[in-house]
């Protein structure tokens, strides 16, 4: 299985990849929502995209409602990421298409029951 990574951290890239390839997943990563439709659109389609809400050129409800919108992408599962804690925006997040959401800062399990709970881990 691959998943995209979408953060405009690196250092939360690289914390995501290290749980992930822990799971056995493959991953590849982009800084902003632009990025990560060129990514797959170069490296194929990926099985998981998390991705973050606030990020420079493309954000993640517009990353979110593109892959949605793609017929090639619009099965993928896609977890926000991110520390936007008002219900309304978790709302507008579900309704953009996202499957889960998960909480910043969060821990190796917190992510691992997201996973499981969208039939990834």
């Amino acid at each position: 299985m691959r998943a995209l990574i979408v953060d405009d951290s690196r250092s939360i890239r690289s914390y995501l990849r290290l749980l992930l390839e822990k799971q056995g997943l493959e991953c590849i990563e982009a800084e902003d929502g632009r990025l990560a439709l060129d990514a797959m659109q170069r490296n194929g389609v990926c099985d998981l995209a998390l991705v973050d809400v606030n990020m420079p050129v493309m954000g993640g409800l517009e990353c979110v409602k593109a892959m949605r919108g793609n017929p090639e992408t619009r099965s993928m599962k896609i977890m926000m990421v991110t520390s936007e804690a008002d219900h309304a925006f978790i709302e507008a997040a579900l309704e953009a298409g996202a499957d889960e959401y998960l909480m910043k800062p969060f821990d190796a399990d917190a992510l691992i029951d997201k996973l499981q709970m969208i039939g990834i881990a």
